[in-house]
C-alpha cells in the first residue's frame, strides 16, 4: 500500500471549524478535490488508526494529520469512483465516503421550504432511506437556521457526531447529509452547534419513528405497508360528513386493553367497534410523546406514531383493518403547544424557533409548555404539512384539533400585563387564525372525505364557516367541518346530575342548546375530559340508586343520539363503567364477564348503545339534516314540571322521528304529543326501559294511532305511555 503525499484544501481555519462542528460546507473541505498535481482526499474519521483510498482495487494510504483527519494527494487526472478503507482496532472496513455525494435534496424542495409552502414537507426533511448516485443509504435533512453547524450522530458512530458534519443548503436554514450504508432501524439525533458555540443534541422534528420512551432517539424507517382499503377511500367522500351518520367511539389506545399492540388492537378493537355499531373511532393523540401521563397531549414527535404500541406500519395496519370493516378513523391532533424537553423542539437551534421569541406568546400558562409561532412561515408549514401527513400517509379520516380556543386568544389564561394585543389592539391571535384557515383549506383540498373537528370552547364566530366567507367580525371562517358543542355537554350534564325533583328548575339547561344549534356544525361530546379528575364516570354522575342511575344513563344516551349534532362517547361509558377512567388500569372489562353478578346491568347498557347506533345509521331523520332548522321541531320544550322534552327530527324527504325523554321516575300515561299528519299509525322503535336494556319494560304496544285534532302547531297528536327515566323513539309505520 502506497502513501499519498500531503496536500489539498484543508487549512487551519477549516480544520478548526470542522473539529468545532461549525463548518457550514464540509463537502468543500472533505472528500475528493482536484488540486495541482492530482486529486486531494481529506477524510474525517475520529478514532481511526488508518484510512486508505481504494480506486479500482488499489489502496493508497492517507496521512494521519491529527484529530481524526487524514489527507493526501493521488496523481490522478480526475476524481475517480472510490471507497475508503478505514482501520479501527486493527480491523479494516471498506465504506463509502459521504462527502463524495451531491445534495440529495432538490432545488424545488428548497424553494418550497423557503416559501413555507411545502405541503409534503415530510418527503423533504427528516431521515429517508434511498439509493443516491447508485449507493444505498439515508439522506438526513433538518431545518436549523440559527445553527452555526449541524452534525449527525447515532449508533453508527457511537453517538459521536464529529465524523459527520452536514452542509447548509443556502438561505433556507436546511442542513443535509447523505450517509451511505445507514438504513432502517438505525437510531440518530442531530448535534447542533448553537450561535454561542455550545452544543445541543436533538431528536429529529420530522422523525417518522422514535425510540420507545423514556428513550428519546429518532429511528430511520420506511413504509412497506400495502393498503387494502381502496373501496373505503374511494367512497368516503360520497356524502358530506354533516349530512351523514357520524357516531364516534373515543379511545385511548394504550389503555383500551392495556398491553395490546397496534396489530392486536386491529383485531380486537375493530371487532368490538363494528359490533357496537359506531361509524368512527377517535384516537386520543398517537403522535410520540415522552410522558405517558399527558395522554399524548404533550407531543415531541408530531410525525411519529408512538412506538409504545408498534411501528408506523403497525399503526397503518390498524387503520387499514378498521377501514375494511367500514369504520372511519379520527385522531386527536395537537398543534397548540409542545413540551420544553431539552432534546426536542424548545429553542431547537439555540434560539426560539418553533416557539415565538416573545415569552408573552411563547408560554402556555395552563400546561407549562410552549406555543407554536404561527406567524413564522416555516413553522406554519411544519404544522400544515403534518396535518396532511396523517391524512395521506396513514389514511386518517378526521383530525380533531385540540385546544383551539387557547390558540385563538392572546389573553387565554393570562392576566393583564401577561399578554400583548395584536396589531389592531385586539385579543385575537391573527397568526393562529391564519394558520387554522390555511390548515383546513389545505386538508380539504388535498384529502377528499376528511373532516376536521375543532375543540373550541368559546363563542368564536365562524368556526365551521368556510374560510372565504367573511363574517360581521371581519374574519373569514376558520374552515372546520365540525365543532365540539361544549355548551350542550356542560348544560345537559348539569341538568342530568340533579335529582328529578329539582330538574324542573334546570329545564332550560336541557333546551338552551337549540337556541344556537345551527350557528355551527356541531358534534356532541361526552369525552375523556368528563370522566376524569373527580368528575366521575357518566353513570356515576346520575342521581338515585343503581337502577335509577342506569335508567338515567340510558335515557340520556338515547336523548343525545336523537339530538341535532353528531355524537362522541368515551370508552367505558358504553357499558356504564362506574369508576373514573384510569389510563394505568384501563377499562373495567370484568363488568361484562358473564360470571360477574351485575353483568346483565352493564351488558344491557351496551346492548342499548349497539341498538342506538344501528338504528341511528338506518334513520336519515337523525343525521341527514343535522345542521339546518328544517331537520328539527319542538313538540314540547316547556314541560319543565313533568321533566319531559319531546321533539321531532326530519329526514330530507320529510320522514319524521319523534323523540321523547321522561327524566322523572314516574310513569306518565296517555301523554299527549303533537305529531305531523301521516298516513298511518306510529310505532315505538326504541325504548330505553326495555327489558333487554335493563329496564322495567313499560312499553307502548303497536300500533299507536294518531288523533287528528290540532295540538299546538301540529295537526294531530299521539297519546303515549312514558316509562320512568326513559327515552322513546317513535316513527310512522
Amino acid at each position: 500500500m502506497s502513501e499519498a503525499p500531503l496536500g489539498g484544501p484543508l487549512d487551519e481555519e477549516s480544520r478548526g471549524r470542522l473539529l468545532a462542528g461549525t463548518h457550514h460546507d464540509p463537502h468543500a473541505v472533505l472528500g475528493a478535490h482536484p488540486v495541482h498535481g492530482g486529486v486531494a482526499f481529506t477524510v474525517l474519521r475520529p478514532y481511526a488508526q488508518a484510512v486508505a483510498v481504494v480506486v479500482d482495487g488499489r489502496a493508497a494510504r492517507l496521512n494521519d494529520v491529527g484529530d481524526g483527519l487524514f489527507s493526501g494527494v493521488l496523481p490522478l487526472g480526475a476524481i475517480p469512483a472510490y471507497e475508503l478503507r478505514v482501520t479501527y482496532d486493527g480491523r479494516e472496513t471498506e465504506v463509502q465516503d459521504p462527502y463524495r455525494f451531491l445534495p440529495a435534496l432538490g432545488e424545488l424542495d428548497l424553494h418550497l421550504i423557503g416559501e413555507g409552502r411545502h405541503e409534503e414537507l415530510w418527503r423533504a426533511l427528516g431521515a429517508h432511506p434511498m439509493t443516491h448516485q447508485g449507493v444505498t443509504g439515508t439522506r438526513f435533512t433538518v431545518w436549523a437556521p440559527n445553527a452555526r453547524g449541524v452534525r449527525v450522530c447515532g449508533d453508527f458512530c457511537h453517538w459521536d457526531g464529529a465524523a459527520y458534519p452536514m452542509r447548509s443548503l443556502g438561505s433556507t436554514g436546511v442542513w443535509e447529509l447523505f450517509l451511505p450504508g445507514i438504513g432502517e432501524g438505525d437510531r440518530y439525533k442531530f448535534d447542533i452547534t448553537r450561535p454561542d458555540g455550545t452544543h445541543t443534541l436533538r431528536a429529529d422534528p420530522m422523525a417518522r419513528l422514535a425510540e420507545t420512551p423514556p428513550a428519546t432517539a429518532s429511528v430511520v424507517t420506511r413504509s412497506t405497508h400495502v393498503w387494502a382499503d381502496a373501496e373505503w377511500m374511494a367512497h368516503r367522500a360520497d356524502r358530506p360528513v354533516h349530512q351523514a351518520p357520524f357516531s364516534v367511539y373515543e379511545v385511548h389506545l394504550p389503555s383500551w386493553r392495556p398491553g395490546l399492540s397496534y396489530r392486536q388492537l386491529a383485531e380486537e378493537l375493530t371487532a368490538y367497534v363494528a359490533d357496537a355499531g359506531f361509524t368512527h373511532v377517535e384516537f386520543m393523540p398517537v403522535a410520540e410523546h415522552p410522558f405517558g401521563g399527558s395522554w399524548g397531549y404533550q407531543v415531541t414527535g408530531l410525525y411519529a406514531p408512538t412506538s409504545r404500541l408498534g411501528t408506523p406500519d403497525d399503526f397503518r395496519h390498524l387503520v387499514d383493518t378498521l377501514h375494511q370493516a367500514g369504520i372511519g378513523v379520527i385522531v386527536d391532533w395537537v398543534p397548540a403547544h409542545f413540551p420544553k424537553d431539552d432534546w426536542a423542539l424548545a429553542a431547537f437551534d439555540g434560539y426560539p424557533l418553533y416557539e415565538p421569541g416573545d415569552s408573552r406568546r411563547a408560554e402556555h400558562p395552563d400546561w407549562g409548555t410552549l406555543t407554536f409561532d404561527y406567524g413564522r412561515r416555516e413553522v406554519r408549514n411544519f404544522l400544515v404539512a403534518n396535518a396532511v401527513y396523517w391524512c395521506e400517509e396513514f389514511h386518517i379520516d378526521g383530525l380533531r384539533v385540540d385546544a383551539v380556543a387557547s390558540m385563538l386568544y392572546l389573553d387565554y389564561s393570562r392576566e393583564d400585563g401577561q399578554w400583548a394585543p395584536n396589531e389592531h389592539g385586539g385579543r385575537e391571535n391573527l397568526d393562529a387564525v391564519a394558520f387554522l384557515q390555511e390548515m383546513n383549506a389545505t386538508v380539504y383540498r388535498r384529502c377528499p372525505g376528511v373532516v376536521t373537528i375543532a375543540e373550541e370552547s368559546t363563542a368564536w364566530n365562524g368556526v365551521t364557516r368556510p374560510t372565504d366567507h367573511v363574517g360581521e367580525d371581519g374574519f373569514g371562517g376558520l374552515g372546520f367541518g365540525l365543532k365540539w358543542n361544549m355548551g350542550w355537554m356542560h348544560d345537559s350534564l348539569e341538568y342530568i346530575r340533579h335529582e328529578p325533583v329539582h330538574r324542573q328548575y334546570h329545564h332550560n339547561e336541557l333546551t338552551f342548546a337549540m337556541v344556537y344549534a345551527y350557528s355551527e356544525n356541531y358534534l356532541l361530546p361526552i369525552s375523556h375530559d368528563e370522566v376524569v379528575h373527580g368528575k366521575r364516570a357518566l353513570v356515576s354522575k346520575m342521581p338515585g340508586d343503581w337502577w335509577q342511575q342506569r335508567a338515567n344513563h340510558r335515557a340520556y344516551l338515547a336523548y343525545m343520539w336523537a339530538h341535532p349534532g353528531k355524537q362522541l362517547l368515551f370508552m367505558g361509558q358504553e357499558f356504564a363503567q362506574g369508576a373514573e377512567w384510569s389510563p394505568e388500569h384501563g377499562m373495567d372489562w370484568r363488568l361484562l364477564d358473564p360470571s360477574y353478578p351485575a353483568e346483565p346491568d352493564h351488558g344491557g347498557v351496551l346492548r342499548l348503545v349497539r341498538d342506538l347506533n344501528h338504528r341511528y345509521r338506518a334513520t336519515p331523520a337523525l343525521w341527514e339534516q343535522d345542521t339546518v332548522p328544517a331537520g328539527f321541531a319542538w313538540v314540547d320544550a316547556d314541560a319543565a314540571h313533568d321533566n319531559v322534552v319531546a321533539f321531532l327530527r326530519f329526514a330530507a324527504d320529510g320522514t319524521p322521528l319523534l323523540a321523547v325523554s321522561n327524566f322523572s321516575p314516574v310513569i306518565r300515561h296517555e301523554y299527549v304529543l303533537g305529531v305531523p299528519a301521516t298516513a298511518g299509525a306510529w310505532r315505538e322503535t326504541l325504548n330505553t326501559d326495555a327489558t333487554e336494556f335493563g329496564g322495567g319494560d313499560v312499553r307502548n304496544a303497536p300500533p299507536l294511532h294518531p288523533t287528528h285534532e290540532p295540538t299546538g302547531p301540529f295537526p294531530a297528536h299521539l297519546r303515549v305511555t312514558l316509562p320512568p327515566l326513559a327515552t322513546l323513539w317513535l316513527q310512522p309505520e
